[in-house]
Protein backbone atom coordinates (compact mmCIF):
# COMPACT_ATOMS: atom_id res chain seq x y z
CA UNK A 1 0.00 0.00 0.00
CA UNK A 2 1.34 3.53 -0.82
CA UNK A 3 1.87 6.40 1.26
CA UNK A 4 2.97 10.04 1.20
CA UNK A 5 5.22 12.01 3.05
CA UNK A 6 7.09 15.18 2.75
CA UNK A 7 11.10 15.34 2.44
CA UNK A 8 12.16 17.39 5.43
CA UNK A 9 14.71 19.29 3.68
CA UNK A 10 12.46 20.57 1.01
CA UNK A 11 8.87 19.90 1.57
CA UNK A 12 8.42 18.12 -1.56
CA UNK A 13 5.46 15.88 -1.80
CA UNK A 14 6.65 12.02 -2.16
CA UNK A 15 4.09 8.76 -2.23
CA UNK A 16 6.08 5.40 -1.58
CA UNK A 17 4.96 1.85 -0.87
CA UNK A 18 4.84 0.87 2.99
CA UNK A 19 7.13 -1.81 2.86
CA UNK A 20 10.12 0.31 2.00
CA UNK A 21 9.40 2.43 5.70
CA UNK A 22 13.16 2.47 7.75
CA UNK A 23 15.08 2.45 4.05
CA UNK A 24 17.25 5.37 2.40
CA UNK A 25 16.21 7.11 -0.30
CA UNK A 26 17.11 9.93 -2.81
CA UNK A 27 15.04 13.00 -2.78
CA UNK A 28 14.56 13.71 -7.01
CA UNK A 29 13.83 17.67 -5.87
CA UNK A 30 17.01 18.70 -3.57
CA UNK A 31 18.71 15.04 -3.75
CA UNK A 32 19.06 15.10 -0.20
CA UNK A 33 19.57 11.43 1.35
CA UNK A 34 16.42 11.19 3.86
CA UNK A 35 14.50 8.33 5.49
CA UNK A 36 11.27 6.59 4.83
CA UNK A 37 9.26 6.86 7.97
CA UNK A 38 7.21 4.77 8.77
CA UNK A 39 3.44 4.62 7.44
CA UNK A 40 0.68 6.55 9.44
CA UNK A 41 -2.08 3.94 11.05
CA UNK A 42 -4.37 5.74 9.27
CA UNK A 43 -2.45 4.23 6.32
CA UNK A 44 -2.26 0.56 7.69
CA UNK A 45 -5.87 0.44 8.38
CA UNK A 46 -6.70 1.62 4.80
CA UNK A 47 -4.79 -1.23 4.07
CA UNK A 48 -6.64 -3.84 5.93
CA UNK A 49 -9.94 -2.86 4.45
CA UNK A 50 -8.74 -2.82 1.16
CA UNK A 51 -7.67 -6.33 1.27
CA UNK A 52 -11.21 -6.76 2.43
CA UNK A 53 -12.69 -4.82 -0.49
CA UNK A 54 -11.18 -5.18 -3.75
CA UNK A 55 -13.00 -2.49 -5.44
CA UNK A 56 -10.84 -0.18 -2.79
CA UNK A 57 -7.79 -0.80 -4.64
CA UNK A 58 -9.43 -0.30 -8.40
CA UNK A 59 -8.20 2.84 -10.51
CA UNK A 60 -11.60 4.03 -9.45
CA UNK A 61 -11.23 4.10 -6.11
CA UNK A 62 -7.99 6.50 -5.89
CA UNK A 63 -8.08 9.27 -5.11
CA UNK A 64 -6.40 12.08 -6.87
CA UNK A 65 -3.55 14.09 -5.68
CA UNK A 66 -1.80 17.62 -6.65
CA UNK A 67 1.55 17.26 -6.39
CA UNK A 68 3.30 20.88 -5.51
CA UNK A 69 6.65 21.72 -7.40
CA UNK A 70 9.46 23.23 -5.33
CA UNK A 71 10.23 26.75 -5.81
CA UNK A 72 13.91 28.18 -5.77
CA UNK A 73 14.09 31.45 -4.29
CA UNK A 74 16.48 32.67 -7.56
CA UNK A 75 17.11 31.87 -10.99
CA UNK A 76 17.62 28.39 -11.71
CA UNK A 77 21.16 28.19 -13.04
CA UNK A 78 20.89 27.30 -17.22
CA UNK A 79 23.07 24.05 -18.47
CA UNK A 80 23.21 24.34 -21.79
CA UNK A 81 24.79 27.37 -22.99
CA UNK A 82 24.07 28.41 -26.44
CA UNK A 83 27.23 27.33 -29.06
CA UNK A 84 29.30 30.43 -30.00
CA UNK A 85 30.61 31.51 -33.48
CA UNK A 86 33.92 30.04 -34.80
CA UNK A 87 35.68 32.96 -35.49
CA UNK A 88 35.75 33.12 -39.06
CA UNK A 89 32.01 33.31 -39.30
CA UNK A 90 31.94 36.26 -36.06
CA UNK A 91 34.28 38.17 -38.23
CA UNK A 92 32.00 38.38 -41.36
CA UNK A 93 29.15 38.56 -39.30
CA UNK A 94 29.83 42.52 -39.95
CA UNK A 95 30.68 42.11 -43.77
CA UNK A 96 28.24 42.62 -46.59
CA UNK A 97 28.12 39.39 -48.94
CA UNK A 98 29.01 39.47 -52.16
CA UNK A 99 26.00 39.95 -55.09
CA UNK A 100 26.04 39.99 -59.09
CA UNK A 101 23.46 42.09 -60.93
CA UNK A 102 23.19 41.81 -64.01
CA UNK A 103 21.58 43.69 -66.88
CA UNK A 104 20.44 42.95 -70.29
CA UNK A 105 20.08 45.39 -72.93
CA UNK A 106 16.95 43.88 -74.59
CA UNK A 107 15.38 43.48 -71.19
CA UNK A 108 15.77 47.44 -71.31
CA UNK A 109 14.00 47.71 -74.40
CA UNK A 110 10.49 49.69 -73.95
CA UNK A 111 8.56 50.46 -76.41
CA UNK A 112 11.25 50.77 -79.04
CA UNK A 113 13.03 52.95 -76.62
CA UNK A 114 16.56 51.97 -75.19
CA UNK A 115 16.54 52.53 -71.54
CA UNK A 116 20.19 50.41 -70.98
CA UNK A 117 21.93 53.69 -69.78
CA UNK A 118 19.09 55.10 -67.10
CA UNK A 119 18.30 51.50 -65.53
CA UNK A 120 22.01 50.39 -65.20
CA UNK A 121 22.45 54.05 -63.78
CA UNK A 122 19.79 53.88 -61.72
CA UNK A 123 21.17 50.33 -60.09
CA UNK A 124 24.57 51.81 -60.01
CA UNK A 125 23.11 54.08 -57.51
CA UNK A 126 20.71 52.68 -55.61
CA UNK A 127 23.82 49.88 -54.74
CA UNK A 128 26.83 52.83 -54.08
CA UNK A 129 30.04 53.40 -55.31
CA UNK A 130 31.59 51.91 -52.07
CA UNK A 131 29.88 48.73 -52.01
CA UNK A 132 30.57 48.07 -56.48
CA UNK A 133 33.90 45.41 -56.59
CA UNK A 134 33.68 45.05 -60.23
CA UNK A 135 31.71 45.83 -63.55
CA UNK A 136 32.23 43.35 -66.70
CA UNK A 137 30.80 43.71 -70.16
CA UNK A 138 28.83 40.88 -71.78
CA UNK A 139 28.22 39.57 -75.31
CA UNK A 140 25.09 37.58 -75.84
CA UNK A 141 23.16 36.22 -78.48
CA UNK A 142 19.51 35.80 -78.23
CA UNK A 143 16.23 34.85 -80.32
CA UNK A 144 14.34 38.04 -81.84
CA UNK A 145 10.41 37.22 -81.40
CA UNK A 146 9.71 39.50 -83.84
CA UNK A 147 11.93 38.52 -86.77
CA UNK A 148 12.43 34.74 -86.20
CA UNK A 149 16.44 35.57 -85.98
CA UNK A 150 19.38 35.65 -83.68
CA UNK A 151 20.74 38.72 -82.41
CA UNK A 152 23.67 39.52 -80.76
CA UNK A 153 23.17 41.64 -78.01
CA UNK A 154 25.39 43.27 -75.17
CA UNK A 155 24.75 44.16 -71.25
CA UNK A 156 26.71 44.67 -67.91
CA UNK A 157 27.68 42.14 -64.64
CA UNK A 158 27.87 44.19 -62.00
CA UNK A 159 29.66 42.56 -58.93
CA UNK A 160 28.90 44.33 -55.40
CA UNK A 161 28.52 44.07 -51.46
CA UNK A 162 25.13 44.43 -50.62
Amino acid sequence: MDFTFKCPACEQELEVDASGAGSEIECPACHETIVIPQPPPEALARQQEASLNPIASSAAAKEEKHFKVPAHAGPTALLIKKANKPLEFAAKDDERVIRIKTVRRADCVELGKDNFDQIVSDILQKIGQEHIIAMHPLSYTHLDATTQKFITDYGVMIVFKG
